[in-house]
């Protein structure tokens, strides 16, 4: 049985916070040599990314920002560039049907090596209105005083 090496390189905290998580899945990313060495280094940032399908019927992924490589030259790349994802064309297609529905779209969660490839995991979404944050907030907040009382308990 062979063991997958997984190695998290950032995660999208916010996205669970604003959007409800319909599906996840994972694509390949297509990138240039200085900006995996900046992943390597843990140089970028997915707050307010997002992927859109183009015209062409290609995942993009806009808004990530990764940082210039430190030692790189003339060749390093821009930092908001628009990436390609690789998606199989049936996987593209459906994605392309659900996000044409009202209120779906796709957003990055987390970016990561895995078998020595730059993955990202992305989630078709529906966005979250302020009051079903507030009840999260809350259902949180009950738990975590409810694990606090149970501790308590069984202390004595």
């Amino acid at each position: 049985m062979t063991e997958t090496k997984i190695k998290i390189i950032t995660e999208n905290r916010k996205a669970r916070h604003d959007y409800n998580i319909v599906e996840a899945m994972e694509a390949g990313m297509e990138l240039v040599g200085t900006e995996v060495k900046s992943l390597r280094a843990g140089k970028v940032n997915l707050k307010d990314s997002f992927v859109r399908i183009t015209k062409k019927g290609e995942l993009v992924v806009m808004n990530m920002h990764i940082s210039p490589y430190d030692f790189g030259n003339y060749n390093n790349h821009d930092p908001l560039r628009i990436r390609r994802l690789l998606m199989h064309r049936r996987e593209i297609d459906r994605l392309l049907g659900k996000v044409k529905e009202k209120g779906y779209s796709l957003i990055p969660l987390k970016l990561y090596f895995k078998h020595g490839f730059v993955k990202m995991e992305l989630a078709l979404c529906t966005g979250k209105k302020i009051y079903d944050k507030r009840r999260d907030m809350a259902d949180r907040d009950a738990k975590r005083e409810m694990q606090r009382v149970i501790k308590e308990r069984n202390k004595f």
